[in-house]
Formats: C-alpha cells, structure tokens, sequence
C-alpha cells in the first residue's frame, strides 16, 4: 500500500538559501527522483529547511532518497563554496499523511510556508515551490479542491496538529487510519499523550 508522507530537513545556521544553490538543490531533486521510485506532490524550500510531500513506491525508497538528495547536496554545496563540515541539522523528520483531506491540508501548509513567513504575500509568488516538471498527478480525487483552498489560511488548531505530528512523526488522518499505520509501521508511542502516565495511589492494605 503507498504511504504519502511529508518530510521536513533542517539546514545548519551557517546555511542559507543562494540563488546558486537553490538550482543545485532544485537539479538533485530532479536526479533524486530519477534515482528513487517516489511520486512528489508538493515541496518548498525555505531558507533555512525545505518540505517535500511525497509517496515512495516501496518501504525504503523513502530514506533511501532523502539520504541520497542530503548527501549529494552537501558534497556538491562543499565543491562550490569550499569549505566542510554539515550543511544540514541531523536527520530528516517525516509522517505519514491519510490521502482525502488530510493531504490536502498537508500540501496548504507547505505551499503556504513563505506566506506565514513573511517571506511572499502570496502562495504563487513564491519561486521555490513552482516547478511543473517536478510534479506528479494529484492523488486526491478532486484536484480542484484543494487549488481552489491553497490560498485559504490554515486554522491555527490545524497548524498546531501538523507541528505536532511532524515533531512525533504521528500519522496525520482520521482515528481509525491513525491506528492502523501506528500498528503497521510501530508509532504507537506517537498516538500516547506525552508527559508519565499516572498511577494508582495504593492502599495502605495493599500488599506491595
């Protein structure tokens, strides 16, 4: 069963989004794709991480691809700008995403990035995430819903879900999806509320 899952990579403080290297990254997601079976649906780069919403066809294509787009980045940023070390902040985080609603909430948040940034007034000014060729068909049924709410605002309680899922790497759909994932891919720990369970106060006849 293809699982859509949306991946968020950090960039190290020193990093920062040139125009050159924006192409650079831009070109290996064109190779990475070619490389790694995966569909992409949506993406963003940022200046300082970037989103990819995507469906890896097998269970390992996922990290396979996303090991292989960090890593050639880094050596090809490296070889221009010299210089060595990390470009990016430890490993990537990811959930999986239920493909009706929750994926087109999923995309409106990535797509709509910059716009909560500051960074563009609009969704569609934003050039880091406008590339046609890169982009495979829409699994949702209808794709002129979700083009007609991209540049709807998402609801704080909204944002706040997703922070949360990709902070635990909690499945992101309805109840009973959530359940099933967290049992076929072992985040049932991501489903608990956090913080230490709470005990029972025993009787003082309670035997020990």
């Amino acid at each position: 069963m293809p699982i859509t899952s949306l991946i968020v990579a950090t960039a190290a403080a020193r990093y920062s989004t040139r125009l050159k290297t924006t192409k650079l990254f831009l070109s290996l997601l064109v190779e990475a794709k070619k490389r790694h079976r995966v569909k992409l649906f949506g993406f963003c780069l940022m200046p300082n991480h970037f989103h990819l919403v995507l469906e890896p066809t097998h269970q390992t294509a996922l990290s396979k691809f996303v090991q292989w787009l960090l890593t050639s980045h880094v050596r090809r940023y490296h070889k221009h700008y010299g210089g060595s070390g990390h470009v990016w902040q430890g490993r990537f985080k990811s959930f999986p995403v239920q493909r009706d609603e929750h994926l087109i909430t999923v995309l409106r948040y990535v797509l709509q990035n910059p716009v909560r940034a500051g960074l563009s007034s609009t969704v569609r000014e934003w050039l880091w995430s406008r590339r046609p060729q890169l982009i495979d068909a829409s699994p949702v049924e209808d794709d002129r819903q979700w083009m007609e709410q991209l540049g709807e605002p998402i609801q704080e309680d909204q944002l706040a879900i997703i922070r949360e899922c990709l902070n635990r790497q909690r499945p992101f759909g309805k109840t009973v999806w959530q359940a099933e994932m967290a049992a076929t891919f072992g985040l049932g720990s991501t489903l608990r509320s956090r913080g230490r369970p709470r005990t029972e106060r025993k009787s003082s006849l309670s035997p020990l």
